[in-house]
């Protein structure tokens, strides 16, 4: 299951154990690693992202879920990282569609004090003890949430209500009268340009999270192999 981590630690030596460990687990094959990254709280409440790695070419496509993340518990400095790892201007509204909600922010946020330091995965993981025991012994605290699959449910049941209104105006402008006709059209015309719109996006998420999945196959393929060549 594909699922977002925040595991807190007291201080940065204690993060930086977090993330080795982590990526020992990616490669004894325990989860799959498709990103990281190490936020420290400073004193004053500011953050500062000390390490990371946005694996290659989830940079982009995960800006809708590790990117916002980022920035809403970094803040300003977050925000930069989230640019960085393809955090657009639209990014809150995706990363709230795939599934992480307030409560989880709040959770960590609440655990993410000044001075401590979270280190921040995405991971594919099937259970959660490898990851839960390697992070209690080095004394960090786990908030996992799983990533929801992006889904069309809500545009295509906007698209269903316009269609339907679309029928009635088009009922009505047959029975209506000639002055009442070109009003009738303009609105017509109006939904149906929305019904175009919305569709579109339903065609774009879906082209979207196809290549979503397909980068994380092919990270974690790269991964593998270059694991089964260090071995060798």
């Amino acid at each position: 299951m594909d699922r977002m981590l925040v595991v807190v630690f007291d201080n940065e030596s204690k993060a930086y154990e977090g993330k080795k460990a982590l990526q020992q687990l990616a490669d004894e094959g325990s989860i799959g690693l498709y990103a990281y990254t190490v936020l420290a709280k400073q004193a004053d409440g500011t953050a500062t992202i000390k390490q990371g790695d946005t694996a290659g070419p989830l940079g982009t496509l995960l800006g809708t879920s590790f990117g916002s993340l980022i920035g809403m518990l970094g803040g300003p400095a977050g925000m930069l990282v989230g640019a960085a790892a393809g955090m657009g201007a639209g990014a809150t509204m995706d990363f709230a569609n795939l599934g992480i909600g307030q409560d989880f922010l709040d959770d960590v946020s609440k655990e993410l004090k000044p001075t401590k330091v979270a280190l921040v995965a995405e991971v594919e993981e099937d259970w959660v003890t490898p990851v839960d025991s390697r992070m209690d012994a080095i004394g960090g605290k786990v908030f996992r949430r799983a990533l929801a699959e992006v889904t069309n449910k809500l545009h295509e049941e906007n698209v269903a209500a316009m269609k339907a209104d679309v029928a009635q105006m088009k009922a009505e402008h047959a029975e209506a009268k000639a002055d009442q006709k070109a009003k009738l059209q303009e609105k017509i015309n109006q939904l149906d340009a929305r019904i175009q719109t919305q569709l579109q996006k339903i065609k774009e998420r879906t082209e979207a999270a196809q290549a979503q999945a397909k980068a994380k196959a092919d990270v974690l393929k790269a991964r593998a192999t270059a694991a089964r060549a260090k071995a060798s």
